[in-house]
């Protein structure tokens, strides 16, 4: 799932198996310095734990574990998912000590307020369902969600404008789900949209 760029459209709630938003790359791909360095990863890290107490945090749609990696190494206790069974593995041989495993987003295997913080990191576009995964974050997280995605607009990388999800989009999402407030700070090539409880 996450690290996966690939493709969404806000129109399509698809529940089948196959999704055509879902762009299947190799770990060694995911981790290519170039798209390393346009996920600003320690940025996007240190802007989803400012201001709150953050210790636990689920990684849904981890892929090769590259933001779980990330919260890793700032001392919290770290979990992830993904629906791909090899990017499951491959984030496994990153983070040997925590727990990953295969589930989709729209089914968190957790209890209730499991984590402090819930991340998707440019996949919350590839999901079958929407409303399911929110309300899923929503669920497990006990202070926060955050959500890295494409700006919406054309670019000459990145899933086209169509799979793209608009910042109201998501806003309505979020507050649907619960979440009392919504901020989206715009990065070099990204957007990070904080959602807390």
């Amino acid at each position: 799932m996450n690290d996966k760029h690939s493709h969404a459209s806000e129109q399509h709630h698809s529940t089948s198996s196959t999704n055509d938003r879902v762009f299947n790359q190799g770990a060694d791909r995911l981790r290519a310095p170039e798209r390393v360095e346009r996920l600003e990863i320690e940025r996007v890290v240190s802007l989803s734990l400012e201001g709150e107490k953050i210790h636990s945090v689920l990684d849904i749609g981890t892929g090769s574990g590259l933001f779980a990696e990330a919260f890793h190494q700032r001392k919290l206790k770290v979990a992830g998912i993904d629906s791909n069974q090899s990017m499951v593995d491959a984030a496994k041989e990153f983070l040997p000590d925590s727990t990953i495993q295969v589930a989709p987003a729209e089914a968190l295997p957790f209890n209730d307020n499991s984590f402090d913080l819930t991340f998707f990191g440019v996949v919350f576009h590839e999901v079958d369902n929407y409303q399911k995964a929110i309300k899923e974050a929503y669920r497990v997280s006990l202070i926060r969600t955050s959500i890295l995605e494409w700006d919406y607009k054309e670019e000459n990388f990145g899933p086209p404008l169509a799979h793209r999800l608009r910042p109201e989009f998501l806003k309505s999402l979020a507050e649907e789900a619960g979440y009392k407030n919504f901020q989206s700070i715009k990065l070099n090539s990204l957007v990070l949209y904080l959602l807390d409880k």
